[in-house]
């Protein structure tokens, strides 16, 4: 549970030379003790008075806030890793094996449970982001702040303990480098980050790419879903297939047999009715939002004069990241993917489809579509009514990007966002 949660924060939040304002200076402080969300309405208050450093660690305390409702109500209904035995890896499903609830007395979990929990997650996201796109407009701050350090109360019992950092969080999937050896004794490496405008606006795209899934899955019904396979991640919460986690022997052994009867049960209840269009469509307009932001984000990248511990650097700066150092090259390749990905929104460029020479076209589904069918756009039936002639998206629209992330096109783009 730990370690979900921990990956949870750690995709959210690892994600001009000046120096931060009061606001700013005490934040990372706030943050280590873990007590930053007891003073959100200083904070708040100058905002409104256009301190840009307070409006950044306004937007910091919401994204923290978002992140601990989720995981203090995934604690509260006993969720874990769902478990993958030994048969499903040889299917090729690599997850994570859950070891039992973390919260040994776990509250039960009802489809409306967990449509709330969702709803509120996305709603601190949203607040996050109008404060992180505030404090993007102007400013000459930079808030350091080491995010390995920051607290999270994830359990909910109104403490965020030592062991609640984001780095006890992520334990071994950490792969920090060694710090310089000198004598007998290593220095402890340096993760603290230069907060700046730039990182504003990057983390307002981060809360957008966060929101969209949540936000999709909302606007759905999905409950028969919840109620056929929700017992993978809430294990002891009351749903209904709880107890046959692990039944009588079919072809393999209990626990193996039960676990592929399940994935059975998600393929056949993935059959999702649209219940609230506004927040169907809403989810377009997220993911629009992200490539807009990224190149807000990079227009201030490539203002910036200093060179101080940045999130993303400009080619002129310094990488914090040993084997990644960005280049000119690099960046115009991001530019070539964002109005790939821009055409592909707008239908302007179209999906492909392994069954049709015609290609799908993402933004009609959007506005059109009463239902997500999984199986059936997969297999061609449901696909039909979005299909269209043009320009259907090849290697070729991405070539660009190819040619210059390679084989580690993945990092840079959780890294550019």
């Amino acid at each position: 549970m730990r370690r979900l949660v921990g990956a949870v924060a750690a995709a959210i939040l690892l994600s001009n030379a000046a120096f931060a304002g009061p606001a700013g200076d005490q934040l990372a402080e706030l943050l280590y003790a873990g007590t930053a969300g007891e003073n959100r309405a200083l904070y708040d208050e100058q905002c409104a008075m256009f301190n840009m450093d307070a409006c950044f660690g306004l937007g910091l305390i919401d994204l923290i806030g978002a992140v601990e409702g989720l995981s203090q109500a995934l604690y509260r209904h006993g969720a874990v890793s769902p478990r993958v035995p030994a048969a499903a890896m040889m299917l090729g499903i690599d997850a994570p094996v859950g070891t039992g609830p973390a919260n040994p007395n776990p509250e039960p979990v009802t489809y409306v449970d967990a449509r709330a929990i969702l709803d509120a997650f996305v709603a601190g996201l949203d607040s996050a982001r109008q404060s992180f796109e505030t404090a993007g407009t102007s400013g000459d701050y930079v808030v350091r702040i080491d995010p390995l350090r920051v607290r999270f109360d994830i359990d909910g019992d109104g403490v965020a303990g030592e062991g609640e950092t984001l780095a006890a969080l992520m334990g071994e999937t950490l792969d920090l480098p060694q710090g310089k050896t000198k004598g007998n004794k290593t220095a402890p490496v340096d993760t603290a980050i230069g907060f700046d405008r730039a990182d504003a606006i990057w983390f307002g795209g981060y809360s957008q790419m966060t929101a969209a899934p949540a936000d999709l899955l909302l606007a759905h019904d999905f409950s028969e879903f919840f109620a056929a396979v929700g017992h993978r991640l809430f294990p002891k919460s009351g749903l209904p297939m709880q107890d046959y986690s692990s039944g009588g022997t079919l072809m393999m052994d209990p626990e193996t047999d039960t676990f592929i009867a399940d994935l059975i049960a998600a393929i056949h209840t993935a059959d999702f009715p649209v219940v609230d269009r506004d927040r169907f469509q809403g989810v377009l307009q997220r993911l629009k939002a992200v490539t807009a932001l990224s190149r807000r984000n990079w227009e201030a990248i490539l203002a910036e004069t200093d060179d101080d511990r940045e999130l993303v650097p400009s080619p002129r700066q310094t990488s914090l990241v040993p084997d990644l150092k960005v280049t000119q090259a690099h960046v115009d390749a991001w530019m070539a993917t964002l109005d790939t990905l821009d055409a592909i929104l707008d239908g302007r460029l179209l999906v492909p489809h392994w069954r049709f020479r015609q290609g799908f076209d993402l933004k009609l589904f959007f506005d059109t579509a009463t239902e997500t069918d999984l199986v059936m756009l997969f297999t061609g039936q449901g696909a039909l009514p979005f299909l269209k002639d043009g320009k259907v998206a090849s290697a070729s629209d991405f070539a660009e990007g190819n040619r210059v992330f390679g084989d580690r096109w993945p990092d840079f783009a959780l890294w550019f966002n």
